[in-house]
């Protein structure tokens, strides 16, 4: 690698980093090419020769972010030596840690601007496919071993348990109290159904 593409490597790190700063600090009405810029300290034309336009710096941010999520998820999930139990538990440790430190915000508020984005869209929805068939891809594990869950096809389960934990994210980050949407409770609560049924 020369010293230009190490400095181009450098560059695009920076920019994406302060992007993830600005929409945490300022949401997705407040990220601009300007505030972005000067986040990372460089000009905006570093933007465009990086990124082209700030979609393209918001798509690559996603896909970014996504991609980290996804092969962290994928390491608990795909681990021979751990039980579905304690992969569910673990799941529900990474989401309150996402949540603390502002991660999960990010990826909402990227996901929101995919509803009225169809460039934004287009990128975002096979990014949570991703999710959907790594969730699917454990419960046909879970059906193999433990045999299927009543009259839910393994599709089905998959579905619900994507649309649980985004839906738990959405009530967290609009700030419902959990002692009245306990969540993230019923979420754990959740795993310890799971364990019983390892047991039998």
């Amino acid at each position: 690698m020369t010293a230009t593409t190490g400095r181009r490597v450098d560059t695009r790190t920076v920019l994406l980093d302060a992007a993830k700063t600005v929409l945490l600090t300022q949401g997705y009405a407040g990220l601009s090419t300007r505030s972005v810029a000067a986040k990372a300290g460089t000009q905006m034309s570093q933007i465009r020769y990086h990124f082209g336009s700030k979609e393209g710096l918001i798509l690559a941010l996603f896909e970014r972010m996504n991609d980290d999520l996804i092969a962290r998820q994928a390491a608990t999930f795909e681990n021979p030596d751990l039980p579905l139990s304690r992969k569910w538990a673990l799941s529900c440790d990474y989401l309150e840690a996402d949540l603390a430190s502002g991660f999960v915000r990010v990826i909402n508020e990227l996901i929101a601007a995919g509803w009225s984005d169809e460039a934004v869209g287009g990128v975002v929805r096979p990014a949570l496919r991703r999710w959907y068939e790594l969730i699917l891809r454990l419960v046909r594990q879970f059906e193999r071993e433990h045999g299927a869950l009543g009259p839910f096809a393994a599709d089905d389960v998959a579905a619900l348990v994507a649309s649980a934990f985004m839906g738990a994210e959405t009530h967290i980050l609009l700030g419902y109290p959990a002692d009245r949407f306990p969540a993230i409770r019923a979420l754990r609560r959740f795993g310890t159904l799971i364990e019983s049924f390892e047991k039998d």
